[in-house]
């Protein structure tokens, strides 16, 4: 089973899990200020869940590489849609500021 770090915490996960999911069923705070309300529950068209992923995920569908390509997403960004992603190994999930978690700062929490 694969473990997924994030923010100080680490639980594992069955392989293939969607992380999106996986992070909310362990109470990550998922999203950033507003978008913790409006966010497209998870069809991958509103980008507000991206993330940096270190680690073994599946490659980016063609709704991840769409709405990244978008403002404020950029493709030359290290991120992923939570909701769009399959942790296949062990990873080390980072969030960042901004509504769609595009910004430079980590979060911490």
């Amino acid at each position: 089973m694969p473990t997924v770090t994030v923010q100080g915490k680490k639980f594992t996960c069955d392989k293939g899990a969607n992380l999106r999911k996986i992070l909310l069923k362990h109470k990550i705070a998922l999203h950033n200020g507003n978008s913790t309300i409006i966010n497209c529950r998870g069809i991958g068209s509103c980008g507000t869940c991206a993330v940096e992923i270190i680690g073994e995920v599946n490659q980016p569908n063609w709704k991840d590489k769409a709405r990244r390509s978008l403002p404020p997403h950029s493709l030359k960004q290290n991120r992923r849609l939570a909701c769009q992603t399959q942790v296949l190994g062990d990873i080390e999930v980072i969030k960042y500021d901004g509504f769609w978690g595009q910004g430079e700062i980590r979060n911490k929490e």
